[in-house]
């Protein structure tokens, strides 16, 4: 039994193993989410997010609720969430004084103001954010790939005055 439960984390982590899967996990730390705002907020094709959102349901990470037609994809348990910061604290820590890993080297202090994505309004702080661009001297945080390319479309349109 001693292995079987490495055997069962191994499985947890491939399962995990993958960039969008993560950014999937950070977008749901707080909220449930419909499959078509997940792919907006990923901008992923819909096939692509079925078959992640499929591996890290049947991995356990994952559980869905209906509503009418819709199904909300929500996570299985809130300590996916702290095992994500944690590791994110790892990495920000390992790489603080690294100059070839900007997006690690603010220190963990100034990682606690809470902003909002510009493109969906999703609330996150500068730790929890997928991405940061700057823009006119000013840095934005999204949720997700999909809202930053949406604001490098037309940033004009998602300024925050």
């Amino acid at each position: 039994m001693y292995y079987k439960v490495f055997e069962l984390h191994a499985d947890l982590l491939k399962a995990m193993s993958h960039p969008k899967r993560l950014e999937i996990i950070q977008l749901l730390r707080n909220q449930e989410l419909i499959v078509g705002e997940i792919q907006e907020m990923l901008d992923l094709h819909q096939a692509n997010l079925s078959q992640h959102l499929m591996i890290l349901r049947d991995a356990g990470v994952l559980e869905t609720r209906r509503d009418g037609k819709q199904i909300y994809y929500g996570l299985a348990h809130k300590n996916f969430i702290k095992a994500s910061d944690i590791i994110r604290d790892i990495l920000i820590e390992k790489y603080k004084d690294d100059p070839l890993a900007d997006e690690f080297a603010h220190k963990m202090d100034e990682l606690v103001p809470l902003t909002s994505d510009p493109v969906c309004g999703m609330r996150l702080s500068p730790k929890t954010a997928s991405y940061a661009h700057k823009h006119k001297r000013r840095e934005y945080y999204f949720c997700a790939e999909g809202c930053l390319e949406k604001f490098k479309q037309n940033p004009e349109k998602y300024e925050q005055k």
